[in-house]
């Protein structure tokens, strides 16, 4: 019997919905599969995706001429919303010649910083005019969501003008003191760099830039932080250090002083964040702030950056945050288990002596 891929696609996000879930896949020669707090579990009582069933669902889910772009690239993202107002991030792949999607539930209502279980602090960049703010860790782990706060927060308080670049656009914020416009890369312009030049010429007060990408992106949202704006973006990587070293990195050998110099002016923190199963059930967030101040600017400058981590360590009482100290207050509060919190350091020796 032929699926009716729109009736089922809306089955299936209403079981996502019902079981609290994050994430749905469509992978040929499997169940659909849904992930809940972490954890992927198949529909055993769907069946087995033939390939024509996930080219099915990719009919329903974009456009012709999104389809078109894929079959030539060979990967799209794209956003998807459905009829009950559900929104998706998705990502459309081949594997073994054959279509795979995975999509992304995007919570309709924005939490607040204190809602997501993050530190106050972070509500000091969010009050700030200008500076370079990035959100940092592995795909997956909230960064998305960490930002959509930050500037809904930005949105309630007080009237700027607020450009997002996004691919695709995920959280759609209503203008509230703000004026808020979003931009879609390939809809609403060409790609990261273009829109990022063209925003100087905007009149805007906030920036946010989805993904930090290529050295033009890098440089204009630098440049866009020194000349009086507040910019916001992720990046994956694993902590601070990883971070300035990466954006230094992307650029060749002869502009690397110049970088250094612009982000130790511009640079207000970087937040580095993982979720962590939660005893209770659900996902907590640990993590890790660097706030740029004299000593993290000489760093920068003079190409210390492994003296980071040090840094952050000891200037709990500016407001940093370390990652192992975040996961052991975790641990102390029966948040989390001790395996969960050694599964997420990146310095389990370090984190032994806080336990």
């Amino acid at each position: 019997m032929a699926i009716e891929y729109g009736a089922t696609l809306k089955k299936y996000i209403n079981v996502l919905s019902h079981e609290g879930g994050s994430d749905l896949h469509f992978s040929a020669g499997a169940h659909p599969t849904i992930r809940t707090s972490g954890v992927l579990t198949p529909m055993l009582k769907e069946p087995v995706l033939l390939p024509e069933d996930t080219l099915g669902f990719l009919k329903t889910l974009v456009t012709p001429e999104q389809e078109r772009r894929f079959l030539a690239e060979k990967e799209l993202d794209f956003a998807y919303e459905s009829e009950d107002r559900n929104r998706f991030r998705g990502n459309v792949f081949f594997q073994r010649g054959s279509i795979s999607i995975a999509l992304r539930l995007i919570p309709k209502t924005i939490r607040s910083v204190q809602e997501l279980n993050l530190p106050d602090v972070l509500t000091t960049f969010a009050r700030k005019t200008q500076g370079f703010f990035l959100v940092v860790g592995p795909v997956g782990q909230g960064k998305t969501t960490t930002l959509a706060s930050l500037i809904e927060l930005i949105n309630t308080e007080r009237m700027e003008h607020i450009v997002t670049i996004e691919d695709p656009i995920e959280y759609v914020f209503e203008p509230k003191q703000s004026l808020i416009d979003q931009r879609e890369v390939r809809i609403d312009t060409k790609d990261f760099a273009t829109a990022l030049q063209a925003a100087f010429r905007q009149d805007i007060d906030v920036l946010l830039v989805g993904e930090m990408r290529g050295p033009e992106t890098m440089a204009a949202a630098v440049t866009a932080a020194e000349t009086g704006h507040l910019v916001f973006s992720t990046m994956h990587t694993n902590d601070a250090a990883q971070t300035v070293d990466r954006i230094i990195d992307t650029f060749p050998a002869s502009q690397q002083d110049q970088i250094r110099l612009q982000l130790a002016a511009s640079l207000a923190g970087i937040f580095s964040q993982r979720l962590v199963p939660r005893v209770s059930g659900g996902l907590i967030p640990a993590y890790e702030l660097l706030i740029n101040n004299k000593a993290v600017a000489n760093l920068v400058r003079e190409r210390r950056t492994h003296e980071l981590p040090t840094i952050i360590e000891t200037g709990s009482s500016e407001g940093m945050i370390d990652m192992n100290r975040s996961l052991a207050e975790l641990v102390a509060r029966g948040e989390i288990t001790v395996e969960s919190a050694y599964q997420f350091s990146l310095n389990p020796n370090v984190l032994q002596k806080l336990l």
